[in-house]
């Protein structure tokens, strides 16, 4: 990639709103579950799981912007194929995020970006070492899943005082039997990838705090990683 891209297809939600804020005009298409910025006009190329290759190809990109967990290795590998620049992301924790995402907007030309500056700025504090909790986090029901090891939502709890229960386990997203599960303080349900809410998620946990957090900011890379830690330790604290 020689030249600065100008015409961006986009895969990944949380990519997609960093383009969009950063690099207004730059992008061209977005999948489906692109919701952010709200006003975004592009044209859609289905979700990140199943992408319309011959749409992304039809738009002519310079760039697709990607991620290694939420878009399919093959679909990636067609559009590299199809003579198409593929940049994958892949972080497992903010400051990798963070220079992820830096590496992304300076390839698009943007030397500046005063939302990622003001966010490697909120996350520099280190996480604190008392009052930790230990918690659940299910990401999945029906069947059940939840956040395994070696995550980007759960090194961002860990930040925030919150250790994942299930971080040492062999998958990354393991199914789980909600009767033989470790001991934990508190269950974090996010309304995304499934949308748990007040009366879609607590009642499986009798008797356990549970706190209903923002999945975008849970999850997603971008500029919610400005509002994440403030928004995130008040939805912890008052399950």
């Amino acid at each position: 990639m020689s030249e600065v891209p100008r015409r961006v297809v986009s895969l990944v939600p949380s990519l997609t709103e960093s383009i969009a804020v950063t690099t207004p005009g730059r992008l061209v298409g977005a999948t489906d579950w692109c919701t952010h910025p709200p006003e975004l006009e592009v044209a859609r190329v289905r979700g990140t799981k199943s992408p319309d290759l011959r749409a992304v190809i039809g738009l002519q990109p310079d760039l697709v912007v990607t991620n290694a967990e939420e878009n399919r290795a093959e679909d990636l590998e067609a559009l590299r194929q199809a003579g198409l620049d593929v940049w994958v992301t892949d972080p497992d924790t903010v400051p990798a995020a963070l220079s992820q995402l830096r590496s992304l907007l300076a390839a698009l030309g943007a030397t500046r970006v005063d939302w990622l500056d003001e966010a490697e700025h909120r996350w520099a504090s280190p996480a604190p070492a008392s009052g930790r909790r230990s918690a659940l986090v299910p990401i999945w029901r029906r069947p059940w899943m939840a956040l395994g090891r070696d995550t980007f939502a759960g090194d961002v709890l860990a930040r925030l005082g919150v250790d994942n229960v299930l971080a040492g386990h062999r998958d990354r997203y393991p199914r789980i039997d909600l009767a033989a599960l470790p001991a934990y303080d508190l269950v974090v349900l996010p309304d995304e990838p499934y949308a748990f809410g007040a009366g879609d998620g607590p009642e499986a946990f009798p008797g356990q705090p549970c706190a209903l957090v923002s999945g975008r900011h849970l999850t997603w890379y971008g500029p919610s990683l400005v509002e994440a830690p403030t928004l995130l330790r008040t939805q912890l604290d008052d399950p």
